[in-house]
């Protein structure tokens, strides 16, 4: 690579000479050269170009050549020293998040070195030159540019060794507490992103959450650090002592501090200050020990750091670890851009807005109305508005839409009803209004139906009483001409009553009927009129059929339709032959036929027939076989048109159900 980079350096400069030179003899050939103007000028532009692209060039190289050196630039060399070990809680975190933010916030490359100062864990040893020879061995060739101390054990090493650790580098301190080292021992080289643990804030901030607590155990390890932690958490705490009672639990191995954490009085709670070596000289790395004693304790615990949160600490104002991994990064580059480091001068790390784990809260039954107004609440399970909250709004537009669907479907039921009411009501008229019309044409033939056996009764009467009045009177005459007059106004009363129920508004009850008989008592409605249009009726009446439930009026109604239309249809030359027949076509079905020999039905008409206003007659209004079809349909029957058998008039059927309409 320094090869290459000298021969980039050298190559424009050996390559200018010979331009320049070739400008000055340029020069000197012009100024005694006998060419004409003109050519003096194309010879002195064809020389300006070959100059412009050797300085083109010139410059092409010199950018080369710095791109070349950025690329090359090399790393920054930084040497991360850890207190204790790379696994011991909080520090491992400040390290992992202060190498992300390095990588981050430093403009240029990042080659970290890491190692750890172990005999930290227990007293110091007298010779430590071993390990300060490991130190130097790292970094043989080139002193590193940086040298990061996390934690105040890793920090009092580097301040205690400085002349002999790398005098000349840069000393960043992260994530020691201001009380643990002092701004003279940083000296003009040393900077420090210090943090500041206030105990007495913390507590106060346990005792305004629950007001109750009376007892407070204070877990924590038994290694040099700690105990110097023990004296100023002693000293910080005196201001508590005349309200809560504090156990020291430092002088126990770690499975003794559980058993006395399972088993505290009422009223009490625990304050974790960290156990990284315990009292049996054993060591806890990253954060189990903080996850076996949420465990086994019957008390809230209370921490100092924010890397306990979440794994069973209740909560309160604590130390960011995120914010003293930031704020060392920006100090690294502020470094690297140049800056002294004793004039950089960072904030100390104080204790962050309150925050609390709501499951810890819910658990030791906790009220959020005591916390502080600024604290976040994290980990609260979501109600199950908030989890279903999509799912509750779909499932109440879809019932809306569903209840919506549903009043409509009633409305629409109630219309269709009152609807059907009104086609019932219309129908019912209708029937009403073609019984009085068929009554009024029949009214000549009903008044001679009528008024015959009346004149036979008059007859018989004045014979009877004639052969009342002789000398002997005739006895049995008489008697067999009132027997005869009964008939005779029997008969006339029946016609009536026919043509009265005719005429009545409302249908009458269905009745069990011998569809025989009913087909004869409207032929002898029809009698005058058949005889007067000439027309020949046949019968073929099945004698054997059963009896039809049906309603009488109506009914009679639908044979004296057929039988007129048939009547109506025979108005031309030829035979008129109207032939009934009645039939059981299948179980528990009967069928009437109506055959006539009239002009028969166009094909076009037959499928629309029956339908409402569809009429082949001049003055007809279309509704007669609607009225029947309606109430052969009512009956639960069906009626049907076709051509006649014997190809010249027309057959009308209907069938009916023996059982009648359910």
């Amino acid at each position: 690579m320094g090869t290459r980079n000298a021969v980039n350096c050298t190559t424009p400069a050996i390559r200018a000479r010979p331009v320049c030179n070739d400008i000055r003899e340029s020069h000197r050939g012009l100024r005694n050269s006998p060419l004409s103007a003109p050519t003096l000028v194309n010879v002195m532009v064809t020389r300006i170009s070959r100059v412009r692209f050797a300085c083109q060039a010139l410059l092409a190289a010199i950018a080369l050549l710095a791109a070349g050196q950025a690329v090359t630039a090399e790393p920054r060399r930084v040497l991360l020293l850890h207190s204790f070990g790379p696994h011991f809680a909080p520090w491992n975190q400040i390290a992992a998040r202060l190498r992300e933010e390095l990588i981050k916030q430093s403009p240029d490359p990042i080659d970290l070195y890491e190692a750890s100062l172990q005999f930290g864990r227990r007293a110091a040893p007298r010779d430590q030159a071993p390990f300060v020879g490991y130190i130097g061995a790292l970094f043989q060739e080139k002193a590193p540019d940086l040298l990061v101390a996390i934690g105040a054990p890793a920090a009092q090493f580097f301040l205690k060794h400085r002349s002999e650790i790398f005098p000349a580098t840069p000393l960043l301190i992260s994530g020691a507490d201001r009380r643990t080292f002092s701004d003279s021992e940083l000296g003009a080289n040393g900077t420090a992103v210090g943090v500041n643990i206030d105990v007495s804030a913390q507590v106060n901030a346990m005792l305004q959450v629950m007001p109750g607590i009376t007892n407070i155990a204070v877990v924590i390890g038994d290694s040099p650090l700690e105990r110097f932690w023990i004296e100023e958490l002693q000293r910080s705490l005196k201001a508590f002592t005349d309200r809560v009672t504090f156990h020291w639990l430092n002088e126990l191995p770690f499975e003794e501090m559980l058993k006395s954490v399972s088993a505290l009085p009422t009223h009490s709670a625990i304050y974790y200050a960290s156990v990284r070596i315990d009292a049996a000289g054993t060591p806890h790395e990253e954060s189990r020990a903080i996850t076996r004693l949420r465990q086994a304790a019957n008390a809230p615990i209370f921490g100092y750091v924010d890397s306990d949160f979440g794994r069973g600490v209740v909560g309160g104002p604590h130390i960011s670890i995120d914010d003293i991994a930031n704020r060392s990064a920006a100090v690294a580059a502020r470094i690297f851009a140049g800056e002294a480091p004793g004039t950089i001068k960072p904030e100390t790390v104080g204790l962050a807005q309150p925050m609390y784990d709501w499951r810890e809260l819910r658990h030791w039954n906790v009220n959020e109305s005591r916390l502080p107004p600024e604290s976040h609440v994290y980990f609260r399970e979501a109600t199950a508005w908030e989890r279903y909250r999509w799912h509750i709004h779909a499932i109440g537009a879809a019932l809306l839409l569903q209840a919506g669907l549903i009043a409509w479907l009633i409305h629409e039921h109630r219309r269709r009803h009152g609807a059907e009411v009104l086609a019932r009501t219309s129908i019912s008229e209708l029937q009403q209004m073609n019984r009085v019309a068929t009554v009024g044409e029949l009214s000549a033939s009903i008044a001679h139906e009528i008024g015959q056996p009346l004149t036979g009764i008059s007859a018989l009467a004045t014979a009877a009483s004639q052969w009342l009045a002789r000398d002997n009177p005739d006895i049995e005459k008489t008697r067999a001409a009132l027997i005869d007059i009964v008939k005779a106004s029997h008969g006339a009363t029946e016609l009536v009553t026919s043509v009265r129920a005719m005429f009545a508004k409302k249908p009458g009850k269905r009745q069990s009927l011998d569809i025989n008989a009913l087909i004869g008592t409207v032929l002898a409605i029809l009698r005058v009129e058949l005889l007067s249009h000439r027309i020949q009726v046949q019968t073929q009446l099945d004698p054997d059929l059963p009896r039809v439930k049906c309603d009488r009026v109506q009914l009679q109604q639908v044979i004296l339709n057929l039988i007129m239309n048939a009547m109506e249809a025979m108005h031309g030359p030829g035979p008129r032959v109207l032939r009934i027949k009645t039939t059981f076509a299948q179980a528990h079905v009967v069928k009437v036929s109506l055959e006539d020999t009239g002009s028969g039905i166009d094909p076009a008409d037959r499928e629309r027939l029956f339908k409402p206003l569809v009429t082949t007659k001049a003055n007809g209004m279309g509704m007669g076989l609607a009225i029947c079809q309606s109430i052969v349909a009512s009956h639960k029957g069906r009626i049907w048109a076709c051509a006649a058998s014997s190809g010249r008039g027309s057959l009308f059927q209907f069938e009916l159900p023996t059982g009648g309409a359910r």
